[in-house]
């Protein structure tokens, strides 16, 4: 009798080569034959939108499971099965310092009132970081914070431009730029900058095709083609500066202000993906664009000419200037879905990467008009491994701390917390 041999394949296993380092999605050969139960890793990811919502299109009128989608929320319906909705989720405010500052700043770690940083600021750890100190020991990277700021006038703070914190004033920066970020998670070295990472590694990954199953076979082109995609994204667009050189228009600044905002968020969409698809990294936020920051910015096939959001949000009693903002919220929901549907086609043996993320949408403020930080717009797309239960939408007490979120979530990610800012405990009926 013919006996089949099986090649299992560590976790970490990487493609190398010339310098170049390729981690790898998770394959069948790397779970245990005769394992009971062998599962991907969670993961938790952020997509941060600045400024808050137009809360009457955003809510939908009743909770419950299977609820009717609201006009912002209808893109969600391709993945309606696979997100939650929770609503009067908040934080309390600290009077006498910047609204927009402390939502960006104290989104994820809803420090007290009488924690201020020197700055003023009620900066603390944020739940990112604590997860990170867990999940990072287990990743070449702890953390990957990405931010989708094409501003180049730098007229905001550090405060405005990152939601992710080590602590009082330091400040888990993010990177803006899609090359870097490239290059970051896959190591390439100065001097082969403009090598492509595939063929670098072509040879470890052609020695390693031999030993795989038929499917696994197809996940790792699957998987190489997606890397490529985003690598010819990122040439594309370093051509077009060429191109314009040549043509002796005035160069952008960097290479991501040349990006129509839909491509911006979706590349760095993508390498968010790759680092988490590959186990880089089980933690990572992203902001599709800085809070406040009044420079017009351009938004394709939205709107004909650039527009102010944070002025927007100041003239929400004008119907056309709120019809618009809501036309913006649809936009940034197209995003996050787009997101969630490339995820949830990377399978990940009887699952997909999106079953097994908690990745959630969310905004410092609920009112950009208000400054207000009670009722926090929160939708989590995956079930963190079939933990969580879906197709529902919470509505919590009112005033219930989004502090009690992020705890119940940093403890589903295996991390001993039982208290956060200002959390009064974990989030009643979370899990499933």
């Amino acid at each position: 009798m013919n006996v089949l041999k099986h090649n299992q394949i560590a976790r970490r296993t990487f493609l190398r080569g010339c310098g170049a380092v390729l981690a790898l999605p998770f394959l069948d050969a790397m779970q245990a034959r005769g394992a009971e139960g062998a599962r991907a890793p969670k993961r938790v990811a952020f997509f941060y939108t600045p400024n808050g919502v137009a809360q009457k299109a955003w809510h939908p009128l009743e909770a419950g499971h299977d609820f009717v989608l609201s006009p912002t929320l209808q893109p969600l319906q391709p993945v309606r099965d696979k997100v939650s909705l929770f609503s009067n989720l908040g934080r309390v405010k600290v009077p006498g310092t910047d609204g927009h500052a402390q939502a960006g700043a104290c989104y994820l770690s809803t420090a007290a009132p009488d924690e201020l940083s020197p700055a003023g600021y009620p900066l603390k750890r944020t739940i990112d970081q604590v997860i990170a100190d867990t999940a990072g020991k287990s990743t070449p990277f702890r953390s990957l914070e990405l931010s989708c700021n094409s501003f180049t006038d730098n007229r905001e703070s550090v405060y405005f431009d990152n939601i992710s914190w080590y602590g009082h004033g330091h400040v888990a920066r993010s990177i803006k730029d899609p090359r870097k970020v490239f290059q970051r998670l896959f190591n390439v070295k100065e001097h082969q900058a403009n090598a492509s990472v595939l063929d670098l590694v072509l040879a470890d990954a052609k020695d390693l095709h031999g030993k795989l199953g038929r499917l696994d076979r197809h996940k790792l082109d699957e998987y190489m083609e997606s890397v490529r995609t985003v690598e010819q994204q990122i040439e594309r667009i370093t051509k077009s500066q060429v191109d314009i050189r040549d043509l002796n228009f005035e160069q952008p600044e960097k290479l991501w202000t040349t990006m129509r905002r839909d491509e911006y968020i979706q590349i760095m969409g993508d390498l968010m993906v790759l680092a988490l698809q590959t186990d880089l990294t089980r933690v990572s936020t992203m902001m599709v664009a800085p809070e406040r920051w009044s420079t017009p910015l351009m938004f394709e096939d939205v709107f004909v000419k650039p527009i102010d959001h944070h002025g927007w949000t100041h003239n929400q009693n004008n119907a056309k200037v709120l019809a618009d903002l809501e036309k913006l919220d649809h936009f940034h929901m197209r995003q996050f879905v787009r997101i969630c549907q490339k995820m949830d086609a990377i399978q990940e043996g009887e699952t997909t990467l999106l079953d097994n993320m908690m990745f959630t949408y969310g905004s410092g403020l609920s009112s950009g008009m208000l400054h207000e930080c009670t009722n926090l717009p929160t939708v989590i797309a995956g079930s963190a491994g079939g933990l969580l239960k879906t197709n529902r939408y919470d509505q919590h007490p009112e005033e219930t701390p989004i502090a009690n979120l992020w705890v119940s979530m940093a403890q589903i990610m295996g991390c001993p917390v039982k208290q956060l800012g200002d959390s009064t405990g974990d989030l009643k009926g979370f899990l499933a």
